[in-house]
């Protein structure tokens, strides 16, 4: 079954570094044992050309072979969190029904918890993607993913408390942003109300990680599948139907997310991942500073990205009522398009720590690399239908005339980022696999914030208008994903095998063989 995929078995001695344990997975194109076995000595050449062609051709199988897994585990990866944005733009959309400052603040709401408590979901759950995908390839005791998943659930609810004092505090730092006095008042009202649902995204979150460091990548989508169209019935109702109004919208969506948590421990329990549980234990209490700190390095690695997007979203919105509303389109299109790098991330994670726990570091190395050419494919893709699109691409979202004018404009540059910013998805995925957050973190400060966002405000307000805020973010993405894919050919791949059992519990060490 695809969704029980996994690079190595428990207890099984690791595979020498230049070679993949044969699977019905890893090896998905024929062996080079075969072309020998039906090459004729009547061909001609010498036995060291035959060895030669033989090398070249299982170089050629590993790299199409990790290509093709990576293609496979990322799609489902993508449309689930595709379909997890989709809950809260169903959110905007049924409230926007009522009344124009009721799509505002659900919007203005949805985007403050973005920059917030979703910081924490899809930033600090990637220390599971550093320690889980490792562990579970190299201890012998499977439990040890159970344990981590546990001191996930501790250090991320621990993060998430003053996320939720802030969110019922949070009239007052609105106010005192400047921001209009109903819409701080709504806006703290409706975030108050979405504080529940907010651990349930969480909780989500780390189950999908805990799943995927198996190589389980299909359930997310699945319960998706089914949470997703609930979600809207559930607004409508609460909204109109139970007359509710605006807070409708985070008490269903929230009701979502913890279903969809609830719906996935099921998958876990009574279909795929269980035998890595083990039931509840002391030891998660345990180490709980090295899972802290990969914690909080994925929520700046994260963060830092997706903050700059949004102060380039405050800086449109001084531009003018055209140029925000092309901001909107643009921004609206850009969070789903980001799904894919995203979820290639995801995948590249999951595999390199995989195969850097079963001490298979050339194989970490060419997944990896794979990964960055299979972004840069994907966003090649993208960018080509963005370019063909382009005159008609708002006529989706608004029909004024100036609007689409405008995004006409600036998709270009939207466009001509889309290969960067697969780079950026996948090398980021690949350091947080090694467990190297903090060098993905520096790299998108120094990009962003020390060059390329104030060059982008700057060419704003001199005569670029909104094309200089995204020529901005072009620049910024195609150095972080240039620095980031030099970061990682450039790594010692043995060494960030030793790393990655240096990280593991001390009793996980010493089962490994490892010592402390």
């Amino acid at each position: 079954m695809y969704e029980q995929l996994s690079t190595r078995h428990h207890g099984v001695p690791s595979v020498p570094e230049d070679e993949e344990e044969p699977t019905e997975y890893t090896s998905l194109l024929p062996k080079a044992t075969n072309l020998d076995a039906t090459r004729s000595e009547s061909q001609g050449g010498s036995d060291d050309d035959d060895d030669d062609s033989l090398q070249d051709y299982s170089s050629r199988q590993k790299w199409l072979s990790e290509f093709w897994w990576l293609l496979k585990a990322s799609v489902p990866v993508i449309l689930a969190y595709t379909l997890q944005n989709s809950l809260q733009t169903i959110s905007v959309l049924v409230v926007g029904r009522s009344s124009p400052e009721d799509l505002a603040t659900a919007a203005f709401s949805l985007m403050f918890a973005m920059i917030t408590a979703w910081m924490i979901a899809l930033g600090g759950t990637t220390a599971l993607d550093t320690l889980a995908s490792s562990t579970f390839t190299a201890s012998t005791n499977k439990h040890d993913l159970g344990i981590l998943l546990q001191r996930g659930f501790f250090v991320l609810t621990l993060f998430y408390i003053p996320v939720a004092v802030l969110w019922a505090c949070s009239e007052s730092v609105f106010l005192g942003l400047g921001q209009d006095p109903r819409l701080s008042r709504d806006s703290a009202r409706f975030l108050t109300c979405l504080i529940p649902g907010g651990l349930g995204y969480i909780y989500f979150e780390l189950m999908k990680k805990y799943l995927q460091a198996q190589g389980i990548m299909r359930p997310g989508t699945y319960v998706l599948m089914i949470t997703s169209p609930f979600n809207a019935v559930l607004n409508y109702l609460f909204c109109y139907t139970f007359k509710m109004g605006l807070l409708g919208a985070p008490f269903a969506t929230g009701i979502s997310y913890w279903l969809s948590f609830g719906m996935l421990v099921l998958y876990a329990r009574f279909v795929a991942g269980s035998e890595c549980w083990g039931g509840w234990s002391r030891e998660s209490l345990q180490n709980l500073g090295t899972f802290a700190r990969l914690a909080i390095l994925g929520v700046v690695h994260v963060g830092t990205e997706w903050w700059a997007f949004e102060i380039v979203a405050l800086a449109a919105g001084r531009l003018g009522t055209i140029p925000l509303a092309a901001q909107s389109v643009i921004m609206t299109a850009d969070q789903v398009l980001n799904t894919i790098p995203f979820g290639v991330g995801v995948a590249t994670s999951a595999r390199v720590g995989n195969l850097l726990g079963s001490r298979n570091a050339s194989g970490a190395a060419r997944a990896a690399n794979a990964a960055a050419w299979l972004s840069m494919v994907l966003g090649g893709v993208v960018l080509a239908v963005l370019i063909g699109t382009r005159q008609d691409f708002a006529k989706i979202f608004n029909s004024d005339e100036r609007v689409v004018r405008l995004t006409a404009e600036v998709l270009p540059y939207v466009a001509l980022f889309q290969i960067a910013d697969g780079l950026n998805g996948s090398c980021g995925g690949s350091l947080r696999g090694m467990g190297r957050q903090h060098v993905g973190a520096m790299v998108n400060l120094v990009s962003y914030y020390c060059g390329a966002l104030p060059l982008g405000i700057w060419l704003a307000f001199h005569g670029w208008g909104l094309k200089g805020l995204w020529v901005g973010q072009c620049i910024a993405l195609y150095l972080v994903g240039a620095l980031e894919w030099a970061i990682v050919a450039l790594s010692n791949w043995n060494k960030e095998v030793d790393k990655a059992f240096l990280r593991m519990d001390a009793h996980e060490r010493m089962e490994t063989g490892i010592g402390e």
